[in-house]
């Protein structure tokens, strides 16, 4: 199955890997949940390139899962924030989080 197809797909997981299926859209909303909701955190946060953070904050706003608000008119800068839709996925990080801290112990320091 290509990936473009899981948004049709009959199963309700395909249909949800379809918005949040990779990797840098579940730290992008791991950050939203820790309170971050600016462009420049979440490139920080995430060492995404800014081409696919743009391209998957575009794609969560459009899935009604961010809200984009302007904060700043000169130059334009946006803060993007969950919706309910979007919160409604915040269980679903937590359980991958616990698991990660059972199956997955830290081998080094985390980051400050």
């Amino acid at each position: 199955m290509k990936w473009s197809e899981l948004s049709d797909n009959w199963c309700p997981v395909a249909r949800t890997l379809s918005v949040v299926g990779d990797r840098w859209t579940l730290l992008i909303l791991r950050d939203c949940y820790l309170g971050k909701s600016k462009f420049e955190e979440f490139a920080e946060s995430s060492g995404m390139t800014r081409h696919i953070l743009a391209e998957r904050l575009k794609r969560l706003v459009e899935e009604g899962v961010l809200e984009r608000r302007l904060y700043s008119s000169a130059p334009k800068r946006y803060d993007y924030v969950l919706t309910e839709k979007g919160e409604e996925l915040r269980p679903a990080l937590r359980i991958m989080k616990d698991w990660g801290k059972k199956h997955m112990p830290v081998r080094r320091e985390a980051k400050a």
